[in-house]
């Protein structure tokens, strides 16, 4: 079972998917307003938040980035807006997934679990430091250095860096990266991991001009480097 809260301003969508999860078990909150949607937020504590962009007293963005300022709770929009600029900005802005209108509640659902998987740590995870070069990453407290100078990642650029640090210098691919961290093993997402990428980047320091650690491998994937060693 999970709690989920629901932004979403209709009320016909609301109420589907709301009766769809309860079925299913799930414990369901809702809100019509990005107002009331944050302040369901900080009562209930959700695992999973389904946002609607589309809001009536707050743009969806601006809801987006006050919740990324208080939680690390995952987030689910979900729009309208299906081109290519509204969904990079979101994923930008700290979304976890996105899912465009028209839908079916069970996809909903179906995303809900698939990202849920990920947000939870597994009981297979390794405890042992990941060393590469001045970079640490601390699989079980989820935390990242570089240089003794911590890095704060998001849920999905952590589990992104960890694939790609348990197989340092071995390329790994787009279709393999959606795979693992998305639990998507099909094609046509790959601007999602694009974008999760460069902001990766940009949190470690680097462009994918300028690679230290990333460095992509045009047409296959990105493979993690030790600096130190030298580029591949």
């Amino acid at each position: 079972m999970a709690r989920v809260l629901i932004v979403e301003d209709d009320f016909a969508i609301r109420a589907a998917l709301k009766r769809v999860l309860t079925e299913r078990g799930d414990a369901v909150a809702v809100a019509g307003t990005g107002m009331s949607g944050m302040s369901v937020l900080m009562q209930e504590q959700p695992d999973i938040v389904l946002l609607d962009l589309g809001l009536p007293d707050i743009d969806g963005f601006g809801v987006l980035g006050m919740l990324r300022a208080v939680s690390d709770v995952p987030v689910i929009v979900i729009t309208a807006q299906d081109d290519d600029r509204s969904i990079v900005r979101a994923l930008d802005a700290g979304a976890d997934d996105y899912v465009t209108k028209p839908f079916g509640a069970d996809q909903v659902a179906a995303r809900i679990r698939a990202v849920l998987r990920r947000s939870r740590p597994g009981p297979d995870e390794d405890d042992a430091d990941l060393v590469i070069g001045e970079l640490v990453i601390d699989p079980r407290g989820r935390e990242v250095t570089i240089a003794g100078t911590e890095v704060s990642l998001s849920r999905k650029e952590f589990d992104i860096l960890l694939v790609l640090a348990s197989r340092v210098g071995v390329v790994v691919t787009k279709r393999e990266l959606l795979a693992e961290v998305w639990q998507q093993p099909y094609g046509g997402a790959d601007r999602t991991v694009d974008v999760h990428l460069s902001w990766l980047r940009r949190k470690l320091g680097e462009t994918a001009a300028r690679p230290r650690y990333l460095h992509s491998v045009r047409g296959v994937g990105v493979r993690l480097v030790n600096p130190g060693a030298g580029t591949p």
